[in-house]
């Protein structure tokens, strides 16, 4: 428990799309396209090394203040890739959920996020969920109001369940690309107990042995969930933070 090997879950922040772009003087939306390629290997990646859950931030819910053209762009280009990707994803036994707010999509971009989740239902080599016009602080308000219009207490059990990524456990490393050092706004509740790996590399030039360097910092972490490394030695479960029921839908 002490030293982890290959992560659980694994959730990403993939940022630097429109830097890469604008290093090779190119319109933005062509960083987002190499991005859809660099998440294509990534999430081979993750199969081919029994990782059981990848979550990505595709589109966080403070991205429609960005240009109008960007947006637009990002819409299409969301609508290409599960054209393109959905049977890939389907041959390597790969499940899609898609979290966040979908009220505020078009009905044609809810109606493709819908039938690539029944597409996929019944795989089961990895979990692959894509945040879309998500946010942390949106999560936890959710969750807390369907606890609320259900008459339940809130307490920190039933608001984990209610998360909107309540039917996987909470991410073991999260990793952020692009140079920044910040989440925003990304899992606040779920990674709590997360491991932080940062790296300067762009999205779209993040490869199988760029998540090979991710995985070797986690494998070097001591995760004590607010014990002390000697009680780790007598403790053969993890803690019970990390503990939830997988609810699959």
């Amino acid at each position: 428990m002490s030293h982890p090997s290959v992560p659980h879950h694994i959730a990403i922040v993939m940022d630097g799309n429109g830097r890469w772009a604008t290093g090779r003087y190119l319109p933005r939306v062509a960083g987002h396209k190499q991005g859809v390629e660099a998440l294509r290997t990534c999430v081979q990646s993750c199969v081919d090394r029994g990782i059981a859950v990848l979550t990505v931030f595709a589109f966080s819910s403070e991205n429609w203040s960005r240009p109008i053209e960007e947006v637009s762009g990002l819409m299409e280009l969301l609508g290409m890739a599960l054209t393109r990707e959905v049977p890939h994803l389907q041959a390597n036994g790969v499940r899609m959920h898609f979290v966040g707010n979908r009220s505020q999509l078009s009905s044609k971009v809810q109606a493709g996020l819908a039938q690539a989740e029944l597409d996929t239902a019944q795989n089961q080599r990895l979990i692959f969920n894509v945040c879309f016009n998500y946010g942390g602080r949106w999560d936890i308000a959710q969750a807390a109001q369907k606890l609320v219009k259900n008459g339940q207490p809130i307490t920190e059990m039933a608001l984990d369940r209610a998360m909107a990524l309540a039917h996987v456990p909470d991410p073991d490393l999260l990793i952020r690309t692009g140079g920044e050092l910040r989440i925003s706004n990304f899992l606040l509740w779920q990674s709590a107990y997360s491991e932080f790996y940062f790296t300067d590399k762009l999205w779209p030039d993040f490869d199988a042995a760029a998540l090979d360097d991710a995985i070797v910092f986690f494998k070097t972490r001591e995760r004590r969930f607010g014990m002390t490394s000697a009680q780790l030695k007598t403790h053969d479960q993890p803690h019970p933070a990390k503990v939830h029921a997988v609810r699959v839908a």
